[in-house]
């Protein structure tokens, strides 16, 4: 019986909490709870039946044989980097705040002898890139498509002040590294994260941000070219039900990517 400790008790954290208490109820059980708002902490506590102690995140980590991080970019990498120092496990959702320290954190994952565990999100086709970068890779680009109500609140459309309610059709918001999409739309385009993660690094992984008033779904257009040939990806992805800027395919990925964590003798793909 995995002891899990959950970072974030706003809607992911909550989504992954029931699932465990629901579908993995004889694999594991959530001990502890951690949120900035304590509040919303105790309530998620009260609602599981397993009646998690509320803790800080140092009393969480000790306390935990998993954690899963689902807070926010701004402290994922600092949640991570405590996880792994006390050798223990960890789920990462906002894998958008890893792109400056992935390469560090997995060489402590390694010396602590612990597991990163990044979920495939709303995107299909890593396993074939995870494939292709064992030869080389010479391109990759992400072309996402959201309603502009996904994209309201973003840093980038606050800084460069873009009325997304004039947004009268098809318009090409944003076009960078994935490095800078992070940075722009840090709660958009975490699949841009674990896509540079996956093949060419955040700062030669290409990243276009198209909205239209017409879309009625999140897709997300992946094109890889190496020594391999060519592969294409398009995942339309109906938004979550809890948060209009995150896919629903995003959390039930990380709760598949549990699963096998929970049930390591079997593995499907790559």
């Amino acid at each position: 019986m995995k002891k899990i400790g959950i970072v974030g008790a706003g809607a992911i954290g909550s989504f992954f909490a029931k699932c465990v208490s629901k579908e993995f109820k004889s694999l594991a059980k959530v001990v502890a709870v951690c949120d900035t708002n304590t509040e919303s902490a105790k309530k998620l506590s009260k609602s599981l039946p397993s009646k998690p102690q509320v803790l800080s995140l140092d009393k969480l980590i000790i306390k935990s044989d998993l954690v899963i991080e689902a807070a926010t970019s701004l402290v994922s990498a600092k949640v991570c980097k405590a996880v792994l120092a006390k050798s223990k496990d960890i789920l990462i959702m906002s894998i958008g705040g890893l792109l400056t320290s992935y390469k560090t954190l997995f060489e402590l994952a390694k010396k602590k002898k612990a597991t990163i565990i990044l979920p495939s999100g709303a995107i299909c086709g890593l396993d074939g890139i995870k494939a292709a970068s064992i030869g080389k890779i010479q391109r990759v680009s992400l072309t996402t498509r959201k309603p502009p109500k996904g994209l309201k609140g973003a840093p980038f459309i606050i800084k460069n002040r873009i009325d997304l309610d004039s947004v009268d059709k098809e318009q090409v918001i944003f076009k960078g590294t994935a490095f800078d999409a992070v940075k722009a739309f840090p709660k958009n385009i975490n699949v841009s994260a674990l896509l540079s993660i996956a093949a060419l690094g955040p700062k030669k992984t290409k990243v276009k941000i198209i909205t239209s008033p017409e879309y009625m779904v999140n897709s997300h257009e992946i094109e890889v070219e190496g020594d391999f040939g060519r592969l294409v990806t398009k995942t339309e992805n109906v938004p979550s039900p809890e948060n209009p800027k995150t896919s629903f395919l995003a959390p039930l990925s990380a709760v598949a990517a549990l699963r096998e964590f929970l049930e390591p003798s079997r593995k499907i793909g790559t």
